[in-house]
């Protein structure tokens, strides 16, 4: 069953999350990630929601997705991204 890791970014540092986008694409790729949404256009059509950066990536199950989670490649990236960047983070299964 897909799961999908959804992100929702509110970027403080554009220059030093500028480098944690450069290079997390290579991250999600090698854990067979692929990104269904990665910072486009949000329209709120209902409820008091404001989202900021909108990121969703989809892997082939919840145990592909928390194995980039918790990989060395992301968690160098990680600090980044908490240096950079104000982030909510859930995982989700899918259908």
């Amino acid at each position: 069953m897909a799961a999908y890791v959804i992100v929702n970014d509110e970027v403080t540092d554009e220059g030093a999350f500028s480098e944690f986008r450069e290079r997390i694409g290579a991250t999600v790729e090698a854990h067979g990630g692929r990104y269904i949404v990665r910072g486009g256009s949000v329209e709120v059509i209902e409820g008091s929601w404001s989202p900021g950066r909108l990121v969703v990536i989809e892997f082939d199950d919840g145990a592909a997705a928390r194995a980039w989670l918790n990989s060395p490649e992301y968690a160098d990236l990680k600090g980044i991204r908490q240096r950079s960047a104000s982030a909510d983070l859930v995982v989700v299964e899918g259908v």
